[in-house]
């Protein structure tokens, strides 16, 4: 209601003064008009213009009587005109501000009966829809860096390759010549973009204390767990973390879940 209230208000004030604005301007249009006109069917006039409230009848049947009845609208009802104009279009202003009134009006009224949770839900469908959009598209960015980087370790140690070999029709010799040339190119690439450092810089085997606040997903405690912080135990894994994380330049292919393409030779 109360802002129904403001837009009346403030919508009557900027109509009133728009229309009395132009209906000032046409009504001085309409004399300086006339005053032309009289100037050019009465010379002698000079273009004054009296108000003397003279009730005449004029027929017109010369040239003369149009310059007489000219003169006569020029000295008698000229200083009706701008006011009359004015309230012409001061009543057509008023007319348009009802008409806006009682149809703003009316959707505010519905949007004030409708249901606050109504309101929410569509207001907030548009933001629900934009969320799962976003959720979506970082869902399916994350699954192509994880295979990109497998790509990257393939491309560059052949890691998949390694995986996919029979390894018990090599001897031991074979198989660890193999996989040293892997690792080494393995970790080139794990260095290059992540450069993985011990959680906790100790040897595996010495005791360690796990203070109040520790991360869970930093330390995963295991054995007689119970009780509060702090724990005392013994490092069984130092575990990793990335020192830094640059991602793997993404490569503009059709299908995401390429990890290496198939080699053809062309004879």
């Amino acid at each position: 209601m109360n802002t129904t209230k403001a837009y009346a208000t403030r919508s009557l004030i900027v109509i009133v003064l728009f229309m009395m604005t132009i209906g000032g301007a046409a009504g001085a249009g309409i004399y300086l008009g006339l005053k032309k006109t009289a100037l050019i069917f009465a010379p002698g006039s000079d273009g004054i213009i009296t108000i003397p409230g003279i009730n005449a009848t004029i027929t017109i049947q010369s040239l003369a009587d149009v310059a007489q009845f000219s003169d006569m609208v020029t000295t008698q009802y000229i200083a009706h005109v701008l006011l009359f104009t004015i309230l012409v279009f001061l009543v057509l202003g008023l007319i348009l501000w009802g008409v806006l009134k009682l149809s703003v009006g009316s959707l505010f009224g519905a949007l004030a009966s409708m249901p606050v949770d109504q309101k929410g839900r569509q207001g907030g469908e548009g933001e629900k829809k934009k969320d799962f959009v976003d959720k979506r598209l970082e869902q399916e960015r994350q699954k192509r860096l994880f295979l990109h980087f497998i790509s990257v370790l393939q491309r560059e140690g052949r890691l998949l390759d390694f995986f996919a070999e029979e390894l018990s029709v090599y001897d031991d010799e074979q198989i660890g010549a193999a996989v040293r040339s892997i690792q080494e190119d393995c970790k080139k690439s794990v260095n290059k973009y992540l450069s993985p450092v011990p959680v906790i810089d100790k040897e595996e085997g010495d005791v360690v204390e796990v203070q109040l606040g520790f991360d869970p997903n930093a330390i995963k405690l295991t054995g007689n767990v119970s009780g509060e912080p702090p724990f005392r135990g013994v490092l069984r894994h130092r575990g990793w973390k990335a020192a830094k994380n640059e991602v793997p330049k993404l490569s503009d292919v059709q299908d995401t879940s390429i990890l290496a393409p198939a080699e053809v030779e062309v004879e």
